[in-house]
């Protein structure tokens, strides 16, 4: 069947996101080194028009685009208006960053609008072929944007590691996808959830299949078992591309979880349910209690990562509505909190220094007492302690769990937030209690230096972490209406 009017439409934002990366690939060739104010702020434009075309197009019910390949939904349309906010976040954070290291090229900004695309179409994906291109797109574009410090060894060998963890992921959700579609027929979700709903019996082959493509998008996630590139990406990465990496493919997992699992899956809820089980717990435990070792503030947030990773998979897991939105509202909650704590990382940063061990934080407060209160207050909301956002998003997620007679999976994920609060509140420690000395002291300071949009917008990002904190009726009222099942 050929495409109509209305298939156009509801790919609007990929084909207007895809036309102006082609425009500002084609201006950076004009753009001479070190005059990146058109691709700066033409990024900045491509990306307000985005979130102006995805608000016209925000309808209360979905509809399926290209024979049932795309689908369009208000969940999506509100996890990609959060992408399109974290991604021009990342771009004004990481302007100064990499203009002081040469690394700022028109380059970035296509990389980037790039991986946003990947994470839109697998936002939208309602078929395996889809979901794959969403994948690969994204994937290809993080591996450049992490190795984009070429003379750095350190960089490039996180790049490799994640490439190759990439192509095993991308690998395995390929074997998961033939294996679905040898034993029925079909890549499209909805076809795939009427077809198991109505009885067939299709077979080991198919629950295998499904397992390998939960378990490769756990790396999306960065859950276990595909948990191991974080840590060293998070390190050798830019801070900059840090925090895309670490926040919007988290965005797009989420929503291809609710894809497969919930809109395509969720009368079979009782066979997939277990397999998030293992996999949230394990990525409970690993965050929680590898964290605790790292000196690095870096590889902290990456195991930190892994926690709140888990957290999510288990307001999934529940199978109720109250648990679908508690696991958005928390995953919103995350990329807030982990942009606002690598802003501050990037901040505290210059040319020739990294701020990326705990130690580089002793004695911010009599540095700098505001940022280190912006500082304190993404800890304290992602230890849980109220009343920053943290906490009513693990309070969702555990009122879930007990709401759905899962009151043993509630008490673990009790525990594990306490012992992870230990990490949280050491950084806190060092920023208030210990003393830098004098050359430390002068790095602070000299990194405080910083452009005052940077230090503006990290500023709104601390006070949105306390005001949703404050009141989080709005976000919560928000993911209720949006998640419609």
């Amino acid at each position: 069947m050929a495409p109509t009017a209305n298939d156009y439409i509801a790919a609007l934002p990929q084909i207007f996101l895809l036309g102006m990366s082609c425009v500002l690939l084609l201006a950076a060739l004009f753009v001479k080194r070190g005059r990146d104010e058109v691709l700066h702020y033409g990024s900045l434009g491509t990306i307000a028009g985005l979130a102006i075309i995805t608000g016209m197009l925000f309808r209360g019910h979905s509809i399926l685009a290209f024979n049932g390949m795309l689908i369009q939904d208000a969940m999506g349309d509100v996890l990609m208006l959060f992408c399109y906010a974290i991604t021009a976040t990342v771009m004004v954070y990481a302007r100064p960053y990499l203009r002081d290291r040469g690394l700022l090229s028109g380059e970035f900004y296509l990389l980037l609008l790039l991986a946003l695309l990947g994470s839109m179409v697998i936002i939208q994906s309602y078929n395996f072929i889809v979901l794959y291109l969403g994948v690969e797109l994204l994937a290809l574009s993080l591996y450049t944007l992490v190795a984009l410090a070429r003379d750095d060894g350190t960089a490039s060998e996180a790049a490799m590691k994640f490439f190759v963890l990439g192509a095993i992921a991308a690998g395995t959700l390929l074997f998961g996808m033939s294996l679905i579609y040898g034993m029925t027929g079909t890549l499209n979700i909805g076809v795939l959830a009427a077809h198991l709903s109505g009885g067939h019996d299709v077979g080991l082959a198919v629950w295998v299949g499904l397992g390998f493509v939960v378990v490769s998008m756990a790396f999306e996630l960065g859950a276990v078992p595909f948990h191991m590139w974080l840590p060293d990406v998070y390190e050798g990465a830019p801070s900059s591309m840090a925090i895309f990496v670490g926040s919007v493919p988290k965005l797009a997992a989420f929503g291809f979880f609710m894809r497969l699992l919930v809109q395509g899956l969720g009368d079979l809820h009782s066979a997939w349910m277990w397999i998030l089980v293992v996999i949230a717990v394990a990525s409970l435990a690993i965050g929680a209690i590898v964290a605790i070792a790292q000196t690095n503030i870096k590889r902290m947030l990456a195991y930190s990562t892994i926690n709140h990773a888990g957290f999510i998979l288990l307001g999934i897991l529940t199978g109720t509505a109250e648990g679908y939105r508690a696991a958005l509202f928390y995953t919103i909650a995350y990329v807030i909190m982990f942009a606002g704590a690598f802003g501050v990382i990037i901040l505290l940063s210059r040319a020739g220094f990294e701020a990326e061990n705990i130690e580089d934080f002793k004695g911010l407060n009599e540095r700098s007492p505001w940022f280190a209160f912006v500082m304190l207050m993404m800890m304290f909301s992602m230890a849980g302690v109220p009343p920053f956002i943290g906490f009513f998003a693990k309070l969702e997620i555990i009122r879930a769990l007990v709401g759905s007679g899962l009151t043993w999976l509630a008490v673990v994920a009790v525990a594990f937030a306490v012992i992870a609060a230990f990490y949280y509140l050491y950084v806190a420690k060092v920023m208030y209690f210990d003393r830098a000395d004098t050359s430390e002291g002068k790095q602070v300071e000299q990194g405080l230096q910083g452009p005052a949009d940077i230090k503006l917008l990290l500023s709104v990002n601390g006070l949105v972490v306390l005001g949703l904190g404050i009141f989080p009726g709005g976000l919560l009222t928000l993911c209720k209406a949006v998640i419609g099942f």
